[in-house]
């Protein structure tokens, strides 16, 4: 049995919350599945060593790829998708077109949310309807992403990274400028672990100006000597890091959602995302901006996060 999962929403993120489902799939066929992705996912750097996943299939639909986009492209997917000869396809949106290109690939059993009706679909919610009308499992919500030990013990001699202390992971950046918590609430937030704890930061961003404008900030605070840069480093090579760290403090980021895959205890800082994102696992304990009772697109809350709250949390969960 060849089976194809297309999953064609944009973040890291958005994979890692997918992971369940198919998982779930696999195992109900007992076959792995391939996914068909956007390069944008980054699948391929903590998808590998999976084992209910076969391959890993770049969705070209962006920027700087347009090769699977317009009539052309659809054509070409649809032939491209035909060579692998897949029995079976679960299509995780409401598209038509990913409809024709599995039927004009040949794939015989279509599974697919219902056509034309992305009119409020959750991102889980959604997803557990589908698998439980079209396979009758029921899957919950707890992502896990596997690394090699020996990947993990490599990065911990790496970075020399003791067990005394506690290893922290910041996630400071996000992926736009509403999800980006200030420099100035790490570094207070900074001020308040290390008067109780011994501690060493490790801060992971991506390459906008402004997520390096904020990791520049915190490398030129007092705290600097207390502080791993792991900008330049690939998702495949931050994961080990990520592993050997007692818990992860993020906004609402790839890396937050990495960390809680990981089993690592991760605080997120909901600032305009709805707070499912931040609370989806088990693994997940969101803070959320002071005077809110809820997080939403438009709460634009990355200033009123307290870290005194942040660090009240840190306090409750390393213990």
């Amino acid at each position: 049995m060849k089976i194809l999962a297309v999953q064609n929403r944009m973040g890291i993120g958005d994979m890692v919350i997918f992971l369940p489902f198919i998982e779930a799939i696999s195992k109900k066929f007992k076959s792995p599945v391939s996914l068909l992705v956007k390069e944008s996912s980054k699948a391929n750097e903590y998808l590998q060593n999976t084992k209910y996943i076969d391959q890993i299939i770049p969705l070209l639909r962006n920027n700087k790829n347009l090769e699977h986009d317009g009539i052309i492209g659809f054509f070409k997917l649809a032939n491209k998708l035909r060579k692998y000869k897949f029995d079976s396809i679960f299509i995780f949106n409401s598209s038509a077109r990913f409809n024709l290109i599995a039927k004009i690939a040949g794939i015989k059993n279509v599974y697919q949310y219902p056509v034309f009706n992305k009119k409020n679909q959750h991102i889980i919610k959604t997803a557990q309807k589908f698998l439980k009308k079209e396979l009758n499992i029921s899957v919950k919500p707890n992502p896990k992403i596997n690394i090699e030990k020996k990947q993990i013990i490599l990065a911990k001699k790496k970075f020399e990274i003791q067990s005394k202390e506690k290893n922290i992971l910041l996630g400071i950046g996000g992926s736009g400028p509403t999800k980006r918590v200030p420099a100035k609430k790490f570094i207070e937030l900074m001020s308040f672990i290390l008067k109780k704890y011994k501690s060493r930061f490790f801060l992971a961003t991506g390459k906008h100006p402004e997520e390096q404008k904020i990791l520049k900030e915190i490398m030129m605070s007092k705290y600097k000597n207390k502080c791993q840069k792991l900008d330049k480093l690939t998702i495949k090579k931050i994961l080990p890091v990520i592993s050997n760290c007692d818990i992860s403090i993020c906004n609402d980021s790839s890396f937050s959602h990495l960390s809680a895959a990981l089993g690592i205890k991760t605080i997120v800082l909901m600032t305009d995302t709805p707070l499912m994102y931040g609370s989806y696992s088990k693994y997940m304990h969101a803070i959320i901006p002071d005077g809110e009772k809820t997080v939403t697109h438009n709460t634009l809350g990355k200033n009123k996060i307290n870290s005194k709250k942040i660090f009240d949390k840190f306090n409750k969960l390393v213990k």
